[in-house]
């Protein structure tokens, strides 16, 4: 693993202008795309509450998707390490924001890993890792609010 610093390059292209741009509040699409060098686009947009395309992405989602995806990321290598074998992950996120006129901001974000682990794997130590993964998570380390992990683990019938 490569330590030290890191940077992330992103472009987002607003796509929104109707004809008029923004000569007012209603008068324009909050539409863009978020696109990385070679990776697929992501069409996003705002959330439909601030007249957004509920069809695309929006900041939030991927405010709580970073986090989900982080989280997993971590989990998977724990449990590779620990001979923990994962044979399903999935996690139904849910993050809660306040919208404040001053200044919104996100409240808390919890995460409900669903994991599936081999028959015969040791259960305790594969939700104790959840707690491993959440204390290296790069996403939980650098918000400044909660995020909760609530999981469930099983092990697979053979």
């Amino acid at each position: 693993m490569a330590y030290g610093e890191h940077k992330y390059q992103v472009a987002v292209e607003w796509t929104g202008n109707r004809g008029s741009g923004t000569s007012g509040y209603r008068e324009y699409a909050r539409d863009h795309v978020i696109a990385a060098g070679t990776k697929p686009d992501i069409p996003g947009s705002s959330d439909p509450a601030f007249l957004g395309d509920a069809s695309r992405w929006n900041p939030e989602d991927l405010l709580v998707a970073s986090a989900c995806a982080c989280h997993k990321l971590w989990y998977l290598h724990l449990c590779a390490d620990a001979g923990i074998v994962v044979l399903r992950y999935r996690d139904n996120a849910e993050g809660t924001m306040l919208d404040d006129p001053k200044a919104g901001r996100f409240s808390k974000i919890v995460l409900h890993p669903h994991v599936v682990i081999q028959a015969g794997g040791d259960l305790s130590l594969a939700e104790r890792l959840h707690h491993v993964a959440h204390e290296k998570c790069y996403i939980a380390n650098s918000v400044n609010f909660p995020i909760l992990c609530e999981p469930t683990i099983e092990t697979d019938a053979v």
